[in-house]
């Protein structure tokens, strides 16, 4: 049998959730009651939302699913799962090699005049800046 371990736990505590009027066209019960239901992870910005039931747990239920589905969610949750597995010599080397990687030199920039693609040498871009 293979046991299972805990990475990390997430809590109410992470999220903000919103109630709210649905409002719409599915008559009174939606306008007088605070049944849709927003939540955002606050960490990775994620939001999921629901207002299509007319219980405020069943919405909550399903804008829970709707945010896992979101790719910032994902995103964030592959990063952080990530994060577990590297050591910290690692994770510097990797910070390293982006920074590197991300000097003016390494990046090349074009935009399209008359059809065609022209390059935009680094030093009319910080120029235009100043």
């Amino acid at each position: 049998k293979m046991t299972k371990e805990l990475l990390f736990s997430i809590t109410k505590k992470d999220f903000i959730i919103e109630t709210f009027k649905a409002g719409g066209k599915s008559g009174q019960h939606q306008n007088k009651t605070d049944s849709a239901v927003r939540i955002r992870h606050i960490e990775s910005g994620a939001v999921g939302e629901s207002r299509s039931e007319r219980s405020q747990h069943q919405n909550k239920t399903l804008a829970f699913r709707r945010l896992l589905q979101t790719n910032m969610w994902k995103t964030w949750f592959k990063v952080k799962c990530s994060k577990m597995f590297v050591s910290k010599d690692e994770e510097q080397r990797i910070l390293e090699t982006v920074e590197k990687l991300m000097q003016p030199s390494n990046i090349k920039i074009e935009h399209r005049i008359d059809g065609k693609w022209v390059e935009v040498a680094l030093e009319k871009l910080e120029e235009n800046d100043e």
